[in-house]
């Protein structure tokens, strides 16, 4: 990739309590814990050096405090686009106990009942995609996982299904950019959480819920 093409930055938000639990968190406004506070300062150091033609934030308290955390708050714009997926009916609720009421859901596919479709989460991340193509120079996100999920399929063209096999870590950073010129964009890095202190709690993944699931019946 050429050095001269920018770069948009992903940062995901520090662990929270439903991280650890594994409770879906749309827009439930949870503060960082002690040591997702700690993670957004480590993500700050990995920035370090990095310049950035504009910051932007979502306005949910997790986004906004990794962000001030990490250095950015004063450089930082907020935009509404980057909240997190709305999990409707699902708020608060972990994938595990969603499969027991209804083993073939997928979020990535089926939305979530009286709250966003894929469709409408990608209409927001391509609104946000238009606007950092504008940019001249690197772009800077703190979001939430699910949506910045959307968010790089959405980058590269493909439909937001695809977001389910991109799995993101907490206080993670990943960077999307171009192959060779602007009509060739790409994923460039993706989940990098070599900054992170390990968890000691049970951040699982999907499909970590769904075999114990079926470890259960």
């Amino acid at each position: 990739m050429s050095e001269t093409l920018p770069v948009v930055y992903l940062a995901r938000h520090g662990e929270t309590a439903w991280t650890i639990t594994g409770q879906h968190t749309g827009l439930t406004d949870l503060p960082l814990t002690e040591r997702g506070e700690a993670n957004a300062r480590r993500l700050g150091a990995r920035l370090a050096g990095i310049l950035f033609a504009k910051v932007f934030t979502s306005p949910l308290k997790r986004a906004r405090r990794t962000c001030e955390l990490a250095g950015f708050a004063q450089a930082a714009e907020l935009d509404d686009d980057l909240v997190e997926w709305n999990y409707g009916r699902y708020e608060g609720k972990r994938t595990i106990d969603i499969l027991r009421e209804r083993p073939d859901w997928q979020l990535f596919r089926d939305g979530c009942p009286h709250g966003e479709s894929p469709e409408q989460v990608a209409d927001r991340a391509d609104r946000v995609v238009a606007r950092i193509r504008q940019v001249a120079g690197n772009v800077l996100l703190f979001s939430s996982g699910h949506f910045l999920r959307v968010l790089a399929t959405r980058w590269i063209g493909i439909a937001p299904i695809h977001g389910q096999a991109l799995m993101l870590s907490t206080a993670s950073l990943s960077s999307l950019g171009y192959e060779n010129s602007v009509s060739q964009p790409a994923i460039s890095l993706w989940n990098d959480a070599h900054h992170v202190l390990p968890s000691n709690g049970v951040e699982r993944s999907q499909t970590r819920e769904h075999e114990q699931l079926a470890m259960e019946r």
